[in-house]
């Protein structure tokens, strides 16, 4: 069971029987990971879990990193919070659990953030590398047999919480101020 979460999200859609391993083991998996540093994240209503690195406690000695962080670009931040805003406002709404968006309405969403340029076939291409690293994390799942339709997944909300929200809210006004600036000068 460990094992399979060092190797990212577990997902009780998608493993149904190591997901029941892991509700029955949760108190040793809690253990086991505690020994590395590590905690677990389990959200039972939402149907995900995933390991995290524990933060150091005061005058506790700093573990090496396992879970490793990783750089986001301008687009692929910006993509993130746009789709956890999309989901907050789908969940305000309460109809389907499951929030569907075609390439096509993500790419407008991120289309008004992104410069300007004649090129539409090369800007859809730089908007399908930015969907696709999404993918890759593991907050958008492509729909089987839908190649153009994705499910934004629930985890992103664990990952993209309110206090990121707001400092990348900040970082989007901070450089809207700039773009407006260069345009009066």
């Amino acid at each position: 069971m460990l094992i399979q979460l060092f190797k990212g999200v577990l997902y009780r859609d998608d493993q149904s029987g190591a997901w029941q391993d892991l509700l029955r083991l949760q108190a040793q998996v809690r253990d086991h990971a505690g020994v590395f540093g590590l905690e677990l994240i389990l959200d039972e209503a939402e149907g995900y879990a995933y390991l995290r690195q524990r933060p150091t406690e005061e005058g506790e000695e700093e573990l090496p990193r396992l879970v490793p962080r990783r750089q986001l670009s301008y687009p692929v931040s910006l993509l993130l919070a746009l789709l956890r805003k999309k989901l907050a406002e789908h969940d305000a709404t309460g109809c389907d659990p499951r929030l569907i968006l075609s390439r096509e309405q993500i790419a407008d969403m991120l289309r008004l953030f992104l410069p300007e340029t004649g090129d539409e076939v090369r800007l859809m291409s730089r908007m399908d590398s930015h969907i696709k690293r999404v993918v890759e994390l593991g907050f958008l799942r492509r729909l089987r047999g839908q190649e153009e339709r994705f499910e934004v997944r629930r985890i992103l909300a664990a990952f993209v919480d309110a206090q990121w929200l707001a400092e990348f809210d900040q970082h989007l006004a901070d450089y809207r101020q700039h773009l407006d600036n260069d345009d009066d000068g």
